[in-house]
């Protein structure tokens, strides 16, 4: 292990420390982190940090370092940020809607209030665990299929922005050229691999689990899977480069 790599280790220790309830921690979790007041700057900041550690350990493995000029590490954490917006009004769009659809047109009574319960815990509690689980599979699956593919090209086509741009800041502010990026995306690879692959195998099972947890843990827990989602994009440039 190297010397860069025990650092790596220790600010993401510190970070996630953050995340975890020390009695310290609990005032500063309930009034900020974890506060649904809070939602737009949070959500920005979960994503913008931890997807961004994704993004680095991608590097690292395709490389063997954390960094590099023309990667533009802050330029992809705000661009993270911003995804992490999308992703917390998705959440809160199919948890809403999915158990709606499933009750009105599907016919199937209580899911609507399984998934207003805290977590699954409350809901096993109170009878409604299969509901539960019904509607937290049912909304991944959906957000997943229907969301999911088009953030994961809109990832690809700001990566591919910001590297043709040298990893400059600047590059935020540079119109992005749609029509000439596009072609440039390996599709073999983005639909074999990242949509085809992960998303069933990998994206709706881990979602799941994100719907089975209190509303305010949610935009967390999936920050923290973004940092896989690092990682599986980073395998998928090395397959696409095969």
């Amino acid at each position: 292990m190297r010397r860069s790599d025990l650092i790596f280790v220790f600010v993401f220790a510190i970070i996630l420390c953050v995340f975890l309830p020390f009695p310290f921690l609990v005032e500063f979790q309930k009034n900020f982190l974890y506060n649904e007041g809070y939602w737009l700057l949070t959500s920005f900041l979960k994503f913008a940090v931890l997807a961004s550690f994704g993004e680095a350990i991608g590097l690292r493995i395709k490389t063997g370092k954390y960094t590099a000029p023309s990667f533009g590490l802050i330029p992809r954490a705000v661009v993270w940020g911003f995804l992490g917006i999308t992703i917390k009004l998705a959440f809160v769009l199919f948890a809403a809607g999915v158990p709606a659809f499933l009750e009105k047109s599907c016919g199937i009574k209580g899911i609507v209030d399984a998934m207003k319960m805290k977590d699954i815990f409350e809901a096993m509690d109170k009878g409604a665990g299969g509901l539960r689980l019904l509607a937290a599979f049912s909304i991944s699956a959906l957000m997943n299929i229907i969301y999911a593919p088009v953030m994961m090209t809109f990832h690809k086509i700001t990566d591919t922005h910001i590297s043709d741009h040298k990893g400059k800041f600047s590059s935020l502010f540079s119109p992005i050229k749609f029509s000439k990026i596009f072609p440039r995306i390996d599709w073999f690879v983005q639909w074999d691999f990242v949509f085809k692959r992960t998303i069933p195998l990998f994206w709706i099972p881990a979602q799941t689990i994100t719907f089975l947890l209190a509303n305010e843990y949610r935009v967390a827990f999936a920050a923290f899977l973004s940092i896989a989602l690092g990682i599986l994009l980073s395998l998928a440039a090395m397959k696409g480069k095969k």
